[in-house]
């Protein structure tokens, strides 16, 4: 496998187009990388960035030794049997970065004896910050892997399950968590305003803190419980509302709804990967 293996996207939305965009930034060659999509001007646009573009998936596919899989769930069934006698012609090794569905589905569908890795990416990719989690079957190379990997962080951080059950895990945590942070940031912002701030003062404010508050957080050899204890001064203002969301049950209400969030991608990977 030479340095710049060529890749192939199935799919050129933006879950594609951010690990595209990150690979180009680090200085991986775009004409390594093919993008297969029936919209034609985002092909247009990649285009112009100097990738190999088609709207035909099958010549992707035997241009390439990584296949990202990156079109809705709901079609993945259909896309990967059209493209199954491609894929067992060249052995490509195939990462899938679509929720729910099953390495083993996955398999069947591109007929069997695939090299497959799951990937479980969140929306921060978009701007070079994403966090995604991996998980390779019995197929897929030491060598492999570390493509995959060098793929993935190609947007972010890139961090191995064991198990692939482990990935509903992953999705409660990072996969949907920037929603969590986003509700928490809306609440604030609310919440300022109702104190007397202005909406843009206070929607200011609220970033800048929660940018703060994640890179103080990144850079730091402690972990956030001993942050946050720092920052805590008994008797102080940061207690009193601190005091209040313990007494709310603020850590009961996190657990709950990311137990409902693993829940459902344990249902999607039911449903999604039949027959």
């Amino acid at each position: 496998m030479s340095n710049y293996p060529t890749l192939a996207f199935i799919g050129a939305g933006n879950m594609a187009r951010a690990i595209i965009g990150g690979l180009l930034a680090n200085g991986y060659p775009a004409a390594n990388i093919w993008a297969s999509e029936p919209d034609s001007e985002k092909l247009q646009d990649l285009a112009a960035q100097g990738l190999q573009v088609t709207s035909d998936n099958n010549a992707a596919v035997a241009a390439a030794e990584l296949v990202v899989l990156a079109v809705k769930p709901q079609v993945m069934k259909a896309v990967t049997g059209d493209m199954a006698a491609a894929v067992q012609a060249g052995q490509p090794l195939v990462v899938s970065v679509a929720a729910g569905i099953p390495a083993e589905s996955l398999d069947r569908w591109l007929g069997g004896n695939c090299a497959i890795v799951r990937c479980m990416p969140n929306t921060p990719a978009l701007v070079g910050k994403g966090a995604s989690g991996l998980y390779a079957n019995d197929r897929v190379s030491a060598e492999q892997r570390a493509l995959a990997e060098r793929v993935m962080q190609a947007t972010g951080i890139a961090l191995w399950v064991d198990e692939e059950a482990q990935l509903d895990a992953v999705t409660a945590v990072s996969g949907s968590g920037p929603a969590y942070y986003f509700l928490v940031m809306e609440a604030m912002i609310q919440a300022g305003v109702k104190l007397g701030l202005s909406e843009a003062v206070s929607r200011q404010l609220t970033l800048q803190t929660a940018l703060g508050a994640a890179e103080m957080a990144s850079a730091s050899e402690v972990l956030p419980d001993e942050l946050r204890r720092r920052v805590t001064s008994p008797k102080g203002t940061t207690e009193q509302a601190i005091l209040s969301f313990e007494a709310d049950g603020l850590r009961d209400i996190f657990m709950q709804a990311m137990q409902a969030c693993s829940d459902r991608s344990v249902e999607m990977a039911e449903q999604l990967g039949k027959d």
